[in-house]
């Protein structure tokens, strides 16, 4: 019985010596996954608007099958909202939330650019469905 009665009174916490050792494992995995995390951010939003930049291209070649021909670069990329190729009445953005710029060259031939995270054009974080595609 007084066997029990110490064990029941006895106090249960962690020793200063079992939290040093918790705080280095938390360390050594910090220490190990961080790295991989950072930066991962920025490829996948490059990846996201990849696969934004496809699902254009799917719009734009049903509108060609549909009408015959791209649409010019002043009719834009306005012209698949208006005629209801994408749901919801509205263009895309990429992830930096930019509009999607597109130009045709009237011979069958175009381009869709994201400005990327700069948001100005030529500014070295420009996407172009061309690299995307390969």
């Amino acid at each position: 019985m007084k066997i029990f009665k110490r064990l029941k009174n006895t106090k249960k916490a962690f020793t200063l010596m079992e939290l040093m050792i918790v705080i280095i494992i938390l360390g050594l995995l910090a220490a190990f996954i961080l790295p991989n995390l950072i930066g991962k951010s920025d490829e996948a939003k490059n990846k996201i608007t990849c696969i934004q930049m496809k699902n254009i291209t799917q719009a734009l070649k049903m509108y060609k099958v549909d009408n015959g021909a791209y649409p010019s670069t002043e009719d834009g990329l306005k012209i698949l909202v208006k005629d209801k190729y994408f749901d919801g009445n509205k263009l895309p953005t990429d992830p930096w939330k930019n509009n999607f710029i597109y130009t045709s060259d009237g011979q069958g031939n175009f381009e869709i650019i994201s400005l990327g995270l700069n948001k100005k054009e030529g500014g070295g974080d420009d996407i172009y469905y061309t690299k995307c595609s390969k």
